[in-house]
């Protein structure tokens, strides 16, 4: 079954971001298209941070340094900032960080007959490092209450915490500030030194599924709608693969959806309604009744709407006021199944899973 094979051959890579690993996986993607049919294929460079851990570590020394001086303004400004940069709205401290050259895969499917509408689908192929804080006694922790409210914990709640207990202005408040701000640096030192994990649901599962729906439709062109399969790099390191290709590409937002796939090998699929860090950033209502109806017509399970504590590539499209949602799954316990562990590993994937959101993928670009 080539959703196997094509995960297989992805997770054997080391697909480190912006780095010599990421290159290799954005040659074999391309030549996987050419081989399944796809005649105009592109490999678009573009530079990127080799991980986010660098960025993420100076708002957290900006926030020990609050705490040392009893600043609040400046551990609310740490924490507004880190908003800004996590999010992909203003991620400035990047420019001024060691970076490297990453890859985007770019091919383009013709619409049969005059074009109307433009569908992007999504799939990152860069894997994420590991790190303590990844240990999934901690990121599980919480698992019935995510499962209850359909949400995953935002990521910036400790520094979130820490920021307000600095604006206390007491001597307490500023010692569990400093504290948290300090156990934050020393788990993002523990990421930038580990190694890259093997990313067979993260994401080498998105990747084979968006393969298999171009697959599906250069045997079965859509009328009038054109598809540009978009393989983004460096979505590990904060997203700036898909930064670059909005760059590049400007899409018309009266004509385009963008469809991302990520991560969809944990056992039920769902949509992301917002995505968040500490304020979240939502999915248009129409866009989301669009999937989940595209998937009703095609007989399929419509996926669950989930609010995210993370961020995915096609949250940079809504800046641009373009369409787009992203579909995600989730396992038993309301977790991406072994997420950024050494254990995301190719016997570990859902790979019924990765059928169905192929299928809702599928059933988007026929809808449309």
């Amino acid at each position: 079954m080539a959703l196997r094979e094509d995960i297989a051959a992805l997770a054997a890579l080391t697909r480190d971001s912006a780095g010599a690993g990421e290159r290799e996986s954005a040659r074999w993607i391309a030549e996987r298209l050419t081989a399944i049919g796809v005649e105009d294929v592109a490999i678009e460079p573009f530079r990127a941070p080799r991980t986010y851990a660098w960025a993420h570590l100076v708002h957290a020394l900006a926030g020990v340094t609050a705490a040392v001086r009893g600043s609040r303004a400046l551990a609310l400004a740490a924490l507004a900032s880190y908003e800004l940069e996590v999010s992909g709205r203003r991620p400035w401290t990047r420019r001024l960080l060691p970076s490297g050259t990453g890859d985007n895969v770019v091919a383009l499917l013709p619409a049969e007959g005059e074009r109307r509408r433009t569908l992007v689908l999504v799939a990152h192929h860069d894997a994420a490092r590991t790190g303590w804080m990844w240990d999934p006694r901690i990121v599980k922790a919480g698992a019935k209450r995510r499962n209850r409210r359909h949400v995953t914990d935002p990521s910036a709640g400790p520094l979130a915490l820490a920021a307000g207990a600095i604006a206390t202005g007491t001597k307490a408040g500023r010692a569990l500030g400093g504290a948290l701000f300090a156990l934050s640096a020393v788990l993002l030192l523990d990421v930038a030194r580990s190694p890259t994990v093997p990313g067979a649901n993260d994401n080498a599962s998105g990747v084979a599924a968006v393969l298999e729906v171009c697959a599906r439709l250069v045997a079965e062109p859509l009328d009038g709608v054109e598809v540009l399969a978009v393989f983004p790099g460096a979505e590990e390191s904060g997203m700036g693969g898909m930064a670059a290709f909005l760059a590049d590409h400007p899409l018309d937002p009266a004509t385009t959806f963008v469809l991302g796939l990520d991560t969809v090998g944990s056992g039920r699929p769902v949509v992301a309604e917002a995505e968040a860090t500490l304020f979240p950033h939502a999915y248009r209502e129409a866009d989301l009744t669009l999937v989940q109806d595209a998937a009703r017509r095609a007989g399929l399970e419509p996926p669950e709407r989930w609010r995210l504590g993370g961020w995915t590539d096609p949250i940079l499209a809504t800046y641009r006021g373009l369409p787009a949602v992203s579909l995600l799954s989730v396992d038993d316990e309301g977790h991406f199944g072994h997420y950024h562990v050494p254990q995301d590993t190719p016997e570990h994937v859902d790979y019924g899973c990765v059928e169905r959101c192929a299928a809702i993928a599928e059933a988007v670009a026929r809808s449309l």
